[in-house]
């Protein structure tokens, strides 16, 4: 065995040595907390992580303590700058003091920390996303979506036992216009590692079924702000700025405005806020309605009194007219009535006279007008003879005089 080795005792010793030697002094230093918890006897032990702003990949980490008496100022202290819990996943710049235990190792001591650092960091993390939904032009697309006239089927993503959940659907349910709503609750987790990937989940669950609503209510009551991360996440903020159907977020801090509140559709303050502004937007449909009723109603009005005086006045113009053409129809049946009468009776006369001319001729060859001149009628078996070969000798044949008739026999024919 050398004479100069050491036990890793020995080493740790002097390596502790060296370094409560060589850093002295507290830092002040940027860096990334991670699982942090808090034992039973009020110590908080985390990680301090440091990752590359190109890949995220670590590229440091060191081990952290803050004592009881110590976190109990500084976490009150913190929560009151900031609005939230000192928890994991935070950007801080805290003050340290570097110490190396035999046991324990390497570690960093906090002994204070600047609340405003943590605070620039949130909103430049917001920023970074908002300019990154900026560059890739989808920002303000869920703000350029028109909301239905009739927004009464509401798909709500939120924590099935949030308070602010059912205050949302106690404002909604019992709006003072009696308004009919109908919600579905698709659940989420609100806050911690596992939000992000659940809200994800249930804006795609209700684009699925988007025709059965008309808009999304993304809610969450009150909590710390820090709880506020998955809200400014990337992903979410992109997934709702390009979903199909207007997003109204009610996440329920007034002074913090996430990336989810910038790219939804409409903002609200509280779950409470969000129900009225369904309810104020169907009021003001209902106006509307009501409004084009009345006018409606009322040109209507107009278009039946108007129609009504144009059909008097055409009536009455309908009226003339036929009287009119049936005085001027009678005259013309009267004319017409005279002419035939005249043609009738011209006609009649005409017959008369032909009649007339016909009776003088049947009179004047009448046989007994013939038979008065000296003229004489033979008739054989009753029928006139005409000719001499009708008649033979021997035949009987009557000879009419004027005054009489004599039978005789043919006893001689000369032809």
């Amino acid at each position: 065995m050398p004479e100069n080795s050491l036990s890793l005792t020995e080493l740790n010793l002097r390596v502790r040595d060296a370094i409560r030697d060589y850093l002295p002094d507290t830092y002040w230093v940027r860096a990334e907390t991670s699982d942090v918890r808090r034992n039973r006897n009020g110590h908080c032990y985390l990680e301090f992580l440091e990752k590359d702003s190109a890949d995220q990949s670590l590229v440091a980490k060191a081990r952290g303590v803050i004592w009881s008496n110590v976190y109990e100022m500084l976490s009150a202290y913190f929560l009151s700058e900031t609005g939230q819990q000192f928890s994991s996943g935070l950007n801080v710049l805290v003050c340290v003091s570097v110490t190396f235990h035999e046991l324990y190792g390497y570690s960093l001591t906090v002994v204070d920390i600047d609340p405003s650092f943590t605070l620039g960091e949130i909103a430049r993390n917001r920023q970074l996303v908002i300019n990154r939904l900026e560059e890739e032009g989808v920002l303000t697309l869920n703000k350029e979506l028109k909301l239905p006239e009739l927004t009464n089927r509401i798909a709500v993503i939120s924590s099935p036992t949030a308070a602010g959940y059912e205050d949302f659907r106690d404002q909604l349910y019992n709006n003072p216009n009696g308004f009919i709503f109908y919600t579905k609750l698709f659940p989420a987790i609100m806050q911690g590692d596992r939000s992000e990937l659940s809200i994800i989940a249930a804006l795609e669950k209700i684009f699925i079924n988007k025709d059965l609503f008309d808009a999304v209510a993304i809610i969450r009551g009150g909590g710390a702000s820090a709880d506020l991360n998955c809200f400014d996440s990337y992903l979410v903020a992109n997934n709702v700025a390009q979903f199909p159907l207007p997003v109204v977020s009610g996440i329920g801090h007034e002074r913090d405005v996430t990336v989810i509140d910038v790219v939804s559709h409409t903002r609200a303050k509280t779950p409470t806020a969000v129900a009225e502004f369904f309810i104020t937007h169907l009021t003001k449909t209902a106006s509307e309605l009501i409004t084009l009723q009345d006018r409606t109603i009322n040109i209507s009005e107009k278009i039946i009194l108007r129609e009504r005086t144009d059909l008097i006045s055409l009536t009455k113009e309908v009226i003339h007219r036929s009287t009119l053409r049936l005085h001027k129809e009678n005259a013309d049946v009267d004319k017409s009535s005279a002419t035939i009468k005249y043609r009738i009776t011209q006609l009649i006369q005409n017959q008369f006279h032909l009649l007339d001319r016909n009776e003088q001729y049947v009179n004047m060859v009448s046989p007994i007008n013939i038979l008065k001149r000296g003229y004489t009628l033979v008739l054989k078996n009753g029928k006139i003879v005409t000719s001499a070969e009708d008649i033979e000798v021997g035949d009987n044949i009557q000879t009419r005089f004027r005054d009489g008739t004599i039978t005789s026999e043919v006893i001689n024919k000369e032809v």
